[in-house]
């Protein structure tokens, strides 16, 4: 090997001599041993690249040419391939296509792959590719035909010279973080077919000249921050199949030309701030069969041309500012299977047609419609029963009981009649839909019991009945549907409280309304939180969505003070965790879940155990003796654990493929190192005072103390805090 890198060396400082002193290792061999010696293949997938073989055209992932015995492709997707691209694949000057996609490459393209003269792909998407491209990595392009570098982590203004690619047909760098305007000349590949762009920084105006473009199949502008008006001349590029615009700030009206696009299947226009009314035209694009216009400012009535839309499958136009009847004619759409007119004033009574037309969705929530739907549901025919898997008539003016026939529609998995004027009972046939998941009927004007058969409901996750008129006991039936995953359960009724914990009220604690306990069913019943509970927004949340410093402070601070109040009423939260801090519409926290405690007599073995098993990492260690004694400093412990998972953005424990990491044990051992610094969430680097970020981690680790009695109470805790945001003094040691 040593010999053989001895004479790469000679090879590329003097390529004359080397190819009069070892003519039997050809261009191709070279090439390739150089670029496997700059990357990492795990598993060995690359070891039948073998230096002393003369020709490389038995390798996995190479393919020559039969004639000349030159690679001309290479595909090596999904290798797990990392390391940087060097420059020995530059010596395949037969290569036709390059596909190193789906793997875990970095650093930024140095070399001029488009210099390849016969390189027709290159295909680099799915990596962890960075930085700029140069603006000479197109300008001697050859004869490539497709380029994607999507899905990396390029950057800055896309090179002017891709004008030069005259061949191109096909050009993906959506998913990357490409910044500027537009090219001016893009619309010169008049060869191109399609265009993707999607989800950039990219800004500006779509320049002119779009027109020209007439083999353009497909485009895809979506999630950047594009303004102004569609040109006109796209209605020029008749080819068009799909177009993608959602989700920038495109303004005026849909273009008159786009009539047009007879052609086009895919209008996606969502996202936007375009107005006016939604075009008669628009049923002169017969070959439409997903329309998505939904989240501008419309306004007008939907056109009756819709009903011209034979091939029509998706339907969106929810939150804009449309009003009056969905039309009639509508029903001609007999191909439709999702239908989402929410968030409109749209009035009159809820249309029978989409009940016979076999959708699958159908969303007609937060309009104006009114009357009821008793006739609308029962004379749905029976076929179309059985497809609905989405029904959503919430935050209406309906009126009237809830008919007995909404039992029929089987295949249903969300049904949500919430927020109108519904009276009477709910209908016993409700239990035959076996495999629905959420059923709200709240904020109605329902009464009487809830029906025995609701607990024929096996699958339900969610069932919302709070505000409405019901009264008697809480069905012990509802106990067939235990074991299911019950995230939410909301009913109006109130129940007998522990003593105590009724009584408990605090702005950073979730109002525990009441509970229900048999053998067979066991439930907390608390008021709803709409924004979510902490663990979804560390760790759940992608892109540039994160908790900034000031929102993490302060959920700290508002948890340790709802802990606090606890503990003042003599009651032990138990189950501390980031799941189990709920935010609420303005970004205060919550706690919920708490005082189990005091339930614990009344747990069985299944239930206790996986409380336990749901909080570790946050568990202190005395749990690990036999005889428990739970204080109030378990909680403070778990609280010391949340601290750390709030300013690292790590989970308490992490599974690494051959390890555990247990954050506490990680953040104090990098303490004792002098690199607590690094421990901060990465996201926050830069955006966060050092002054309250170090003293921070210092509080958790001092909290989650090995001794309970070196641990502060969660009072102290508080003043700590307020002295971390107002630095005057006062000192924290780590237990």
């Amino acid at each position: 090997m040593r010999i053989l890198f001895g004479v790469l060396l000679v090879f590329f400082s003097f390529p004359i001599l080397v190819k009069s002193l070892t003519p039997s290792l050809n261009d191709d061999v070279l090439g390739l041993i150089v670029f496997k010696a700059d990357i990492q293949h795990p598993d060995g997938k690359l070891s039948s690249w073998n230096e002393d073989d003369v020709s490389p055209c038995d390798w996995v992932g190479v393919k020559c040419n039969p004639r000349s015995n030159r690679v001309s492709d290479l595909v090596l997707d999904g290798f797990g391939l990392s390391g940087k691209l060097g420059r020995g694949l530059l010596k395949l000057q037969l290569l036709r296509k390059l596909s190193l996609a789906k793997n875990n490459l970095t650093g930024s393209i140095s070399i001029g792959f488009a210099q390849l003269s016969n390189l027709r792909v290159l295909d680099l998407s799915e990596n962890s590719l960075s930085g700029s491209i140069s603006n000479d990595f197109f300008r001697q392009c050859g004869s490539l035909r497709s380029v994607s570098l999507a899905n990396n982590k390029f950057s800055g203004h896309i090179p002017e010279s891709l004008g030069m690619c005259s061949t191109l047909a096909s050009l993906n760098f959506s998913g990357n973080q490409f910044s500027g305007s537009l090219p001016s000349g893009l619309w010169s590949l008049h060869g191109l077919r399609m265009l993707d762009l999607s989800d950039n920084l990219l800004e500006g105006e779509i320049p002119n000249g779009i027109e020209g473009m007439n083999n353009l199949r497909g485009i895809s502008l979506r999630k950047n921050r594009f303004t102004g008006e569609v040109p006109e001349g796209i209605g020029d590029c008749f080819l068009l199949r799909s177009i993608d615009l959602s989700e920038n700030s495109f303004s005026g009206g849909l273009p008159n030309t786009m009539q047009q696009l007879t052609l086009c299947n895919n209008l996606l226009f969502g996202k936007n701030g375009f107005t006016r009314e939604v075009p008669e035209w628009i049923g002169e694009m017969r070959s439409l069969e997903t329309l998505d216009l939904s989240e501008n400012n419309l306004t007008g009535q939907v056109p009756d041309s819709l009903g011209k839309l034979l091939s029509l499958k998706v339907l969106n136009v929810s939150k804009n500012s449309l009003t009056g009847l969905l039309p009639e004619s509508m029903k001609n759409c007999v191909n439709l299977l999702t239908l989402d007119i929410s968030h409109n004033y749209l009035t009159g009574e809820l249309p029978s047609w989409p009940f016979e037309l076999g959708l699958q969705q159908l969303l007609f929530s937060d309009n104006r419609l009114s009357g009821s739907v008793d006739n609308t549901l029962a004379s749905s025919l029976e076929s179309s029963r059985h497809k609905l898997v989405v029904l959503d008539i919430s935050k209406n003016q309906l009126s009237g009981e809830i008919p007995s026939s909404t039992g029929d529609f089987s295949n249903l998995h969300f049904l949500n009649m919430s927020k109108n004027s519904f009276v009477g009972s709910i209908p016993a046939r409700i239990g035959q839909l076996k495999i629905l998941e959420t059923l709200d009927l709240s904020d109605n004007q329902l009464n009487g019991s809830i029906p025995l058969e609701i607990g024929g409901a096996t699958s339900l996750e969610e069932l919302w009945l709070e505000k409405n008129l019901f009264e008697g006991n809480i069905p012990t039936a509802s106990g067939s549907i235990r074991g299911k995953r019950w995230r939410r359960l909301l009913l109006y009724f109130w129940i007998k409280m522990p003593k105590n914990e009724g009584k408990v009220h605090h702005d950073n604690l979730v109002a525990l309304e009441g509970y229900y306990w048999t053998p067979s069913l066991q439930l907390l019943i608390y008021e709803y939180v709409s924004g979510g509970n902490l663990h979804k927004h560390l760790h759940e949340e992608s892109g540039g969505n994160y908790l900034s410093w000031n929102d993490r402070f302060n959920i700290i601070l508002g948890a340790a003070k709802g802990l606090t109040h606890l503990h003042q009423m003599n009651l032990i939260h138990y189950n501390i965790k980031s799941s189990n801090i709920l935010i609420d519409n303005s970004g205060e926290p919550k706690l919920a879940d708490y005082s189990l405690a005091r339930l614990l007599p009344m747990l069985d073995r299944y239930i206790l155990s996986s409380k336990i098993q749901s909080a570790l990492g946050y568990m202190a260690p005395e749990f690990a003796c036999k005889t428990v004694k739970i204080t109030e400093k378990c909680d403070v412990y778990g609280f010391g654990v949340l601290v750390l998972e709030v300013v690292t953005g790590k989970r308490p424990v992490e599974y690494l493929e051959d390890d555990v990491v247990v954050l506490c044990d990680m953040v104090r051992g990098s303490w004792e190192e002098g690199r607590v610094e690094e421990c901060i969430d990465s996201r926050l680097q830069g955006k966060f005072p050092v002054e309250e970020g170090i003293p921070m981690i210092k509080l958790g680790l001092f909290c989650t103390s090995q001794v309970p009695s070196n641990r502060p109470d969660m009072a102290e805790v508080v003043s700590i805090l307020e002295l971390i945001r107002c630095p005057s003094g006062g000192q924290i040691e780590s237990g």
